[in-house]
């Protein structure tokens, strides 16, 4: 697949002077903190990933009685206390239906 796409950009680039500058694709990624992707679930009382955390490996977790709960039911946290990944960010909070915990591994 590397050598596909290597072959695709010597074709792209065949044209332009030695030394030219090519923008082929820019990305901007906004990356939020996993207290503040725990507070947004909580707000709209839904679980879900909000698709920002920076390449993080992320779980997320719901719970009606408690924040340790909650944090337990996240995704990979089994992983992570086996040792397979390593708790690098964690968030919590308080909804109308109960807690929301976002676990960011690396």
């Amino acid at each position: 697949m590397k050598s596909i796409f290597l072959a695709g950009c010597l074709a792209f680039t065949g044209g332009l002077a030695y030394g030219q500058d090519v923008v082929i694709a820019t990305t901007t990624t906004t990356v939020v903190s996993a207290q503040a992707a725990a507070e947004q679930m909580a707000r709209e009382g839904r679980l879900r990933h909000c698709g920002r955390a920076g390449g993080r490996r992320e779980g997320i977790g719901f719970s009606t009685s408690s924040p340790e709960a909650a944090i337990r039911s996240c995704c990979f946290y089994q992983d992570a206390m086996r040792g397979r990944y390593r708790i690098v960010e964690r968030g919590v909070a308080r909804g109308p239906r109960g807690w929301y915990a976002v676990l960011r591994y690396e």
